[in-house]
């Protein structure tokens, strides 16, 4: 095992990782907060700051992927939809079947120039985790309960006000509403049977109303629908643990895109359109697992070396003064302030865990495990 290798799996160098990603994250949220007075002056120049402040956090866990562990993600699609990447709004259909989905769509993203600018349909419980839920709430992202008769106003209003965004943005759905595991699979099919629907094998039911809605509300300003279909190779099944201790995985991402124009206006129609996407999805994921490949041409857009730059830069900023104060800590022999700095330590473990907490499957919500009893 080489020098690097090693260091990848050491937990001492995890701990400085996270340090540097929570304490950038908590300056960066200020700086946000100091922005909101920008927002009665000049809207428009307090969404392009937080693009590129959201852009400094972000790129922090693009770095892992792409850089500490070396994860390839390559495109299977058609030179025409690829030209078009970073240079339209969008809404992207993902399935979310792994940890790391959400990863493998942010290099992406940052590759074609939008990880600033890229927006999702959140549960709203991540409003409340630092750094993520606050770094979120400044760059507008839509919170749902996930409760339709309450979430209807809210959601309706927060697409709207994206409608006049300056940069070009990715909007993310995970229209399955949830990760998928075998329990909310099984009763998801259940659900489908229910209603006369033809049933999943790789994917959960999809929730229409956010589709739906989405595509209503951003109509004038999104130019397509791009559906992705993520698999790994190997039939791997990665987790940000696994990147963190430098694992190297490769991602495959079928990306087809539908001009908006050519999902039909009519919510119900609209609904089956989507049904029917994600049958298609569906008959991809079983060639993949059949063929170990998806159609259409290979891409691979070339790493960009500024999310390395950037975590440099914060690492250099942040730890220098923390070795700088535990050396002086450690210097003093001061049994109360060692143990307080070890203490101090702990916590910044316990905090960092609990942050790579939020994207275990295991650890995710029950949401869609009574869908049976309730119809959609």
């Amino acid at each position: 095992m080489g020098l690097i290798a090693f260091l990848k799996t050491q937990f001492i160098v995890h701990l400085l990782i996270g340090f540097v990603f929570v304490v950038s994250g908590l300056i960066i949220n200020f700086v946000q907060l100091c922005t909101l007075i920008l927002w009665p002056i000049n809207k428009q120049f307090y969404r392009r700051i937080n693009c590129r402040l959201a852009y400094s956090l972000w790129s922090q866990l693009v770095m892992l992927l792409e850089w500490w562990s070396g994860t390839e993600c390559t495109l299977f699609s058609d030179q025409a939809t690829v030209d078009k990447f970073g240079k339209e709004h969008v809404i992207i259909i993902l399935n979310h079947n792994f940890e790391i989905d959400f990863l493998c769509g942010w290099t992406m993203t940052e590759r074609f120039g939008v990880l600033g600018s890229s927006k999702v349909l959140a549960k709203r419980e991540l409003l409340y985790v630092p750094l993520i839920g606050w770094t979120w709430y400044f760059l507008e992202i839509v919170f749902c309960k996930r409760k339709w008769e309450e979430d209807r106003d809210t959601v309706i209003k927060g697409l709207k006000c994206l409608s006049d965004y300056p940069e070009y943005m990715w909007f993310l759905l995970y229209c399955e509403g949830t990760r998928f595991t075998e329990t909310k699979h099984r009763i998801s099919m259940e659900v489908a049977e229910s209603k006369g629907l033809p049933k999943l094998k790789y994917h959960l039911l999809p929730r229409t109303k956010g589709f739906t809605t989405a595509v209503q509300c951003l109509r004038g300003t999104v130019s397509a629908v791009y559906d992705v279909t993520l698999n790994f190779r190997g039939n791997k099944n990665p987790s940000l643990l696994g990147i963190l201790y430098g694992k190297k995985y490769e991602a495959d991402m079928c990306v087809r895109r539908f001009p908006l124009e050519d999902i039909p206006v009519d919510e119900k129609e609209a609904a089956n359109w989507l049904h029917k996407l994600y049958q298609e999805k569906d008959a991809l994921q079983e060639m993949y697992n059949q063929e170990g490949i998806f159609p259409g041409q290979q891409f691979k857009p070339p790493r960009r070396p500024w999310t390395l730059l950037n975590f440099l830069f914060w690492a250099t900023v942040l730890l220098s003064p923390l070795f700088t104060f535990g050396f002086g800590i450690f210097a003093s022999g001061s049994p109360l302030l060692i143990l307080a700095f070890l203490g101090f330590v702990g916590a910044a473990s316990f905090g960092v865990r609990r942050l790579i907490g939020v994207t275990e499957i295991e650890k995710g919500s029950s949401y869609g495990n009574q869908e049976f009893k309730k119809k959609e």
